[in-house]
């Protein structure tokens, strides 16, 4: 046994060491969790959004203002049809712009004339000829233009019977172009010539969609709790401090950010909506001028009308003409008629649209002038009734029912970009996603049509959207071969001034046509010509078209249905 002295001070180390170890204890236990919160806000930051560099004081170049709205590569089927497709609707070369800019060099639709030229041997015209107009270019003094690119529609009409036909018009790439029409009805047949967009403004456009493709930005609102804050998101944001976002869908890869709120989660979004309009990113208003040379017709040189004789024997039905070497059809008596062998049925009375769609579920997706098809039928089919969703009128989703005659019809907005109103985040929601929840079958039809929103980005993401909805498409025919799919295609409209034509030109639209009509060709779906359906047509052309023309869309919409 030790004295009292030494028990002490073998106490007093066990005393030491015991408050060492407790010391280092509680000193590990502080640094395990400090690198705990650390590590759980840098797993929650990793997860939540994306780091972007701070952007350069530097002014870009335009290639580098570009690259922030780079996409993804595709693989390499998909990447070489990307690229097929970019080639087929190629425009040619356009001239550069001066600046400071002056219009006496662009094209002038006043200074410019079409000519009607002879018939074949100088003889006269009957139904089933084609008629051909020589258009030439001319700038503000009057002078020829020397190369093409310029945006023109031709038509052919008759306003008292109510008869129309679309022009195909070429670009000889020297300030030369020629309209051609397929001649369909007796009687006189009036020639008009537009010019949309001189080339010098399509040089303009090609500018902001690769330069400003976020020049219509969108917003989204955070909620959490009594906290709410609103942040900007595009297809593409510009490079800031600020960290992102990424609302990438994971089934089809569609891309769409939003800058992340100061003190709010991503997944706290409620909304979105559309933020504005990018001011003062172009000094060229000038091209783009109502009653200048936007939309303008160009006069005549001599006549600008023809009288059509009956059809000379032995010759052939102007009616089976190949919708690939002229128009798709035409309006007689304010009717649209097919070409190429579809026959349009005329569904007059509500009960005969019944009668077509007894037990059938019609699925409706798409744009604003997809909703107006929605809203013909449930405006002319009185025992189809709308159940209320609560659902904001722009957006939807909508649904109606004739419960008596089993008939369903319903709308959905496609996914972002979206142009519209406040939309619930939980309803945005992409069409091909839709198509692979579709049991599908020979009573249930499929319709699509998406064009409009899209006006600003580069076409490229517009084929990758049509790309996703064309596999969705193709699986849904693969495991239900019964169902049926009508595809609608954009349509020209009204350019009033410099923002419609910089957000969504005619000129954009109509390659969109070109890609639409090419991804889908072969696939067992029918196409709605829309695009020649208003351009045809006597009345203006508007984004959304007036009800005339809406019922020949959807008479040809039913006739597919029921043929």
């Amino acid at each position: 046994m030790g004295t009292p002295i030494m028990k002490k001070v073998q106490v007093d180390k066990r005393v030491t060491y015991g408050c060492i170890w407790l010391f280092l204890l509680a000193a590990f236990v502080i640094i395990f969790l400090v690198y705990s919160e650390g590590m759980l806000k840098f797993q929650n930051k990793a997860v939540d959004a994306i780091s972007i560099p701070r952007a350069s004081s530097v002014t870009p170049s335009a290639n580098i203002q570009y690259d922030f709205c780079k996409l993804k590569p595709l693989p390499p089927k998909e990447a070489l049809e990307e690229h097929n497709l970019l080639e087929s609707i190629a425009w040619p070369q356009t001239p550069p712009l001066s600046s400071p800019l002056n219009l006496i060099s662009t094209s002038d639709p006043a200074h410019s004339t079409f000519t009607i030229l002879p018939s074949r041997g100088g003889g006269q015209w009957h139904v089933g000829d084609k008629l051909k107009v020589m258009i030439n270019i001319h700038d503000f003094q009057g002078h020829p233009k020397k190369s093409g690119g310029d945006v023109l529609f031709a038509r052919l009409h008759n306003p008292t019977l109510g008869a129309g036909v679309a022009g195909q018009v070429k670009d000889y790439l020297n300030g030369a172009y020629s309209a051609v029409f397929s001649l369909l009805w007796e009687g006189s047949a009036n020639v008009e010539v537009t010019l949309v967009h001189p080339s010098e403004a399509v040089t303009e456009l090609r500018r902001l969609n690769r330069e400003h493709p976020d020049r219509i930005f969108f917003k989204s609102e955070f909620r959490s709790g009594s906290v709410t804050q609103t942040t900007t998101c595009n297809v593409c944001l510009r490079p800031t401090q600020q960290p992102v976002c990424n609302y990438t869908d994971l089934s089809t890869g569609e891309v769409w950010f939003c800058y992340k709120p100061e003190n709010l989660r991503c997944d706290t979004r409620v909304s979105n909506f559309k933020g504005g309009y990018q001011q003062n990113i172009s000094t060229m208003e000038k091209l783009f001028q109502k009653g200048v040379n936007m939309k303008v017709s160009i006069p005549a040189s001599g006549p600008a009308s023809i009288t059509v004789l009956p059809k000379q024997k032995g010759q052939s039905d102007a009616n089976s003409s190949s919708v690939e070497s002229g128009p798709s059809g035409y309006y007689y008596q304010g009717v649209w008629r097919a070409l190429g062998g579809n026959t349009v049925r005329q569904f007059d009375t509500s009960s005969a649209i019944t009668q077509c769609l007894k037990g059938k579920v019609v699925h409706m997706y798409g744009d604003s002038t997809m909703r107006q098809w929605y809203e013909h039928l449930n405006e002319t089919l009185p025992d189809l009734k709308e159940f209320n969703l609560h659902s904001k009128k722009q957006s939807g989703p909508f649904m109606a029912m004739d419960y008596a005659n089993n008939i369903l019809v319903t709308y959905r907005v496609h996914g972002p970009p979206l142009r519209s109103s406040i939309v619930p985040a939980i309803e945005l929601h992409y069409i091909s996603n839709e198509l692979d929840n579709i049991i599908g079958g020979s009573n249930t039809v499929v319709v699509l049509g998406i064009w409009a929103h899209f006006g600003t980005f580069p076409m490229e993401f517009y084929i990758r959207r049509l790309q996703n909805i064309r596999r969705a498409v193709m699986q849904l025919l693969s495991r239900a071969p019964g169902t049926q799919v009508v595809i609608r295609a954009g349509n020209p409209k009204s350019l009033r001034h410099f923002l419609d034509a910089s957000v969504n030109s005619d000129w954009y639209s109509l390659q969109q046509v070109k890609v639409l009509r090419a991804m889908f060709k072969g696939l067992n779906v029918h196409m709605v010509d829309s695009w020649e359906m208003v351009l045809a047509h006597h009345l203006p052309q508007e984004l959304h078209p007036k009800p005339p023309i809406i019922k020949n869309m959807i008479n040809v919409l039913l006739s597919f249905i029921c043929p």
